[in-house]
């Protein structure tokens, strides 16, 4: 079985790194990457850099990559705006994000679910006549840091509403690390009775130590796509306490036990991960490199 891994360290990842990275070292974190093999990198995010800052040079990094045969290079987009610019900067894979919980849609997007899915419909529209692939996040769909539990149900109706939009791919996203096993197949079970397994991604944040236990889980429902951050950086800046998403070295050394194809050099991403390290004030949390590190 081949799998996927969405690689979203340039743009998850950094986003909510406090120390301010140059535009000069996230073209050369993103080649690094490309050259590791990844199928699918998400550079960086068309969004307002009033509120993250850290995406303002975008254009500037796209425009400064080198794009490697083999790999696609994906943005982020909120809006009509962001995709035109998007647009601009020569992207092909674009990707809208919206929230399984109301409360974290209105804090994250100032919108409500309903409001977001009409202004994505315009979007999604737009970038697929134009020839693009448009991916779909659903946020908080294993729990919301201000509601709570959310619904199974509704995480259901809302990955059909985005397929109906013509996503190739909802991403079934653990905003804040919240979901263990358990839930991982309660909700895949779900899930799966109402869409095929091809269509679906999942996004584990680390934040309780749960993020690879997820991954075997979902691996039992046919889920061969799976989003990670070179290093384990990131987080979700309007979710409080979501620290680190699955680092990208910890999924690749699960999977390879596993006799998994990626298609990805383990090796090449660990060199990606440290090439950031001293810039970010920090270590980075990914398990694999610290224990490859304290054992060099």
């Amino acid at each position: 079985m081949t799998m996927t891994v969405y690689e979203v360290g340039p743009r998850d990842g950094l986003q909510n790194e406090a120390a301010r990275i140059g535009t000069r070292d996230k073209v050369a974190f993103v080649d690094r990457l490309s050259r590791a093999g990844l199928p699918v990198i998400e550079v960086t995010a068309f969004v307002s850099p009033t509120w993250v800052p850290q995406m303002a040079d975008a254009a500037d990094v796209l425009a400064g990559i080198t794009r490697e045969p083999g790999t696609r290079y994906a943005a982020l987009v909120p809006n009509r705006r962001g995709l035109d610019r998007a647009f601009a900067a020569g992207v092909t894979d674009i990707g809208l994000f919206a929230a399984a919980s109301d409360t974290f849609s209105r804090r994250n997007i100032n919108q409500s679910i309903d409001d977001s899915f009409t202004g994505y419909a315009e979007v999604a529209q737009a970038a697929i006549a134009a020839g693009c692939r448009v991916r779909g996040y659903l946020s908080t769909a294993f729990g919301c840091p201000f509601e709570g539990e959310v619904p199974v149900e509704r995480v259901v109706a809302l990955t059909r509403r985005w397929l109906e939009l013509g996503v190739y791919e909802v991403a079934v996203s653990d905003t804040i690390g919240i979901a263990h096993p358990g839930q991982v197949r309660q909700v895949l079970t779900a899930l799966r009775s109402a869409v095929p397994a091809e269509r679906l991604a999942l996004h584990f944040h680390d934040t309780r130590g749960t993020a690879l236990a997820n991954v075997l889980a979902a691996l039992d429902f046919g889920i061969t796509t799976f989003d990670a951050s070179a290093g384990g950086l990131g987080g979700c800046p309007y979710a409080p306490g979501a620290s680190g998403n699955l680092a990208t070295e910890d999924l690749l050394y699960l999977l390879h036990g596993l006799d998994l194809e990626t298609g990805v050099d383990l090796d090449q991403v660990f060199a990606a991960s440290t090439s950031m390290e001293p810039g970010l004030g920090h270590p980075l949390p990914s398990r694999y490199v610290q224990a490859r590190k304290a054992t060099s």
